[in-house]
């Protein structure tokens, strides 16, 4: 794969892995809307390991939390702060993981992948759901208050991400900003649910194509990751950054910009 394409798509990953604007879609529309050919699932992998690593290096000091909070897990001590935070990330990675079985065990994965028209929809219809949770959340509270209920709601909502389209950071920002949650806070427990959903849908991925690799490939692999996770590492900084000052508006508008183009090169 040409060197040039190979640095497109991990930019693409990483800018909008974790901005509320579906980066599933973009890796997907990328070969529909242009000559170049599909990536394949070991670039997908590879994509999601570079995000993977730059989010859990922005977070460098939750992620201690969450390996401290696992160990007392593993001893039977739940009390702390540090276990409850690692039990609620398990907890929310449950749907998702269970949806995505039944997805890929039904073929529907398969069959949501290549559909414009879906994305569009999705692109639209959720990014007005965005905008509506964080125009209309009057009840601001820290990330400190996660609970296991909550943990259980964000995670059906961050299910919905497997359609292409939502943007997993995106549907779950909506579900916390309607739950109450501050726009950073909302944003941080976003970032910190996508590490296990990363790891899963990571490992499910490899299972298809391991042994099927060569070695020239993984090369490619490589270079991916690594500009993946640099330019993630610097899109989810500025977020975090703008979120001081700024609504997710901006996001919305690019959705629905995106959407509403998308939807009418799907239809005419």
């Amino acid at each position: 794969m040409p060197l040039l394409h190979l640095i497109l798509l991990a930019i693409i990953q990483g800018v909008t892995e974790f901005l509320p604007i579906s980066s599933s879609a973009h890796l997907i529309l990328l070969p529909n809307l242009t000559n170049l050919q599909d990536q394949g699932q070991l670039i997908d992998v590879a994509v999601h390991l570079g995000t993977l690593v730059a989010v859990m290096t922005y977070f460098w000091q939750d992620m201690l939390r969450v390996l401290n909070g696992l160990l007392e897990l593993s001893r039977r001590k739940a009390n702390s702060t540090d276990a409850q935070l690692a039990l609620c990330l398990i907890v929310a990675t449950v749907p998702a993981v269970l949806f995505g079985l039944g997805l890929k065990l039904t073929g529907f994965d398969l069959a949501m992948r290549d559909n414009v028209a879906l994305i569009g929809w999705a692109m639209l219809g959720f990014g007005l759901l965005l905008w509506w949770a964080d125009r209309t959340a009057d009840r601001p509270k820290p990330a400190t208050e996660w609970s296991l209920r909550q943990a259980i709601i964000l995670g059906l909502w961050q299910a919905l991400a497997l359609i292409p389209g939502t943007s997993r950071s995106g549907i779950t920002i909506t579900g916390a900003r309607l739950m109450g949650y501050q726009r950073r806070d909302a944003a941080r427990l976003s970032m910190l649910m996508s590490v296990p959903v990363i790891l899963a849908a990571g490992g499910l991925s490899s299972l298809d194509v391991i042994g099927t690799v060569e070695t020239s490939a993984l090369g490619d692999a490589a270079i991916v990751a690594g500009f993946a996770a640099v330019s993630a590492f610097i899109a989810l900084g500025l977020m975090m950054r703008l979120l001081k000052s700024i609504s997710f508006t901006p996001y919305v508008i690019y959705r629905v910009i995106l959407g509403a183009g998308l939807i009418l090169w799907a239809y005419l």
